[in-house]
């Protein structure tokens, strides 16, 4: 679920957002990306050079490119929370995902003032605003009728929900308690088959008899899983769990030492046995497994047959596996662009 937060200065955006983490969503500011791109220039990111930036930028690159910069950031399986969404063009960019709603936050102009005058003492925020009358002429600025400018209440026009933040801080969390109620249903989904076969990887390496690399893998072809494998020793010899590691030590190429425990059949391995075991055909299969496989699995995965290979995380030596999948013409996909760590790697 992603929600987008919009309204005017001090209604409630970042308190909301705020909120929303402590059910387990991930907060983005499109702010906070400006901020990062001025800080970068050796400028001070107060709010005047934000919006100029941020109105430069969408001239440039287009009127979405800070939610498009958004989300690059996301991960799957996560929710998330967007903020300071001032375009209408970013709102349309973010509707591009079925998972996503807009709310717009309201509130009193004056009670967002005092608000704004709070924040600048209390958070030493980059503000520069301390009269009424200098804050109802800032709020106008977000009301440009430029496209490459910020356009909020056209915004707030888009929105799916309205959430009015005019009393206390409890009486605004079930507000937004409701909403979440009310919507998530409506926002829920089946998960995509890439999503399924590797939550199953998951389940099948809670068999894993080895605690540095608790994995599982999954061969399936035509949506069908035809075979499964996790980390283990071969039959009938002892586990990792029972008798500890058997630990190598490995000089690689550019000289780098590794460690790696040579007791175990990996995953991928283990299933691809399994298959010939029993006479199961893998021609044209695909491989789902935690993370990319090592050199060894790469090039038995190569002569089995398997044409895709869909893994959840980067694996720190897998530079190998990566170069020879692509002359063999193997697709490898990553689902996340993270390295998996692992005890004593």
């Amino acid at each position: 679920m992603i929600i987008g937060i919009t309204g005017h200065y001090c209604a409630g955006k970042d308190e909301m957002a705020d909120y929303l983490e402590q059910k387990q969503f991930f907060h983005i500011s499109l702010s906070d990306i400006l901020r990062e791109k001025i800080r970068a220039q050796k400028k001070k990111p107060t709010r005047d050079n934000l919006i100029k930036y941020g109105n430069e930028l969408r001239r440039k690159q287009g009127h979405g490119i800070i939610a498009r910069l958004a989300m690059q950031q996301m991960e799957p399986n996560k929710n998330y929370t967007i903020t300071s969404i001032r375009n209408p063009t970013e709102v349309e960019v973010l509707k591009t995902r079925k998972d996503f709603i807009l709310v717009k936050v309201e509130a009193p102009i004056k009670e967002r003032f005092e608000r704004m005058k709070a924040r600048i003492r209390e958070k030493n925020r980059e503000d520069d605003i301390q009269t009424f009358e200098e804050f109802k002429q800032k709020e106008q600025q977000e009301q440009s009728e430029n496209p490459e400018s910020q356009q909020v209440h056209k915004c707030m026009e888009m929105a799916d929900v309205t959430i009015i933040n005019n009393r206390d801080l409890m009486t605004f969390y079930k507000k937004i308690d409701r909403f979440l109620n009310d919507w998530r249903p409506k926002l829920d989904k089946r998960i995509g088959w890439d999503e399924y076969f590797l939550e199953l990887t998951e389940v099948v390496a809670k068999r894993a008899t080895c605690d540095r690399g608790k994995s599982g893998a999954v061969i399936v072809k035509d949506k069908r899983v035809l075979s499964t494998g996790y980390v283990g020793a071969p039959t009938g010899l002892p586990h990792c769990d029972e008798v500890g590691h058997q630990m190598r030590e490995v000089i690689n190429e550019d000289g780098t030492k590794s460690r790696h425990c040579i007791r175990t059949t990996h995953a991928e391995q283990n299933a691809i046995a399994q298959a010939a075991r029993y006479g199961i055909s893998i021609n044209g299969a695909t491989l789902y497994c935690k993370m990319e496989p090592c050199y060894t699995c790469a090039k038995i995965i190569i002569n089995a047959g398997i044409k895709r290979v869909v893994c959840k995380k980067r694996y720190h030596a897998a530079q190998l596996t990566r170069e020879i999948f692509k002359k063999a013409g193997i697709k490898l996909e990553v689902k996340e662009n993270k390295l998996e760590k692992y005890k004593d790697q």
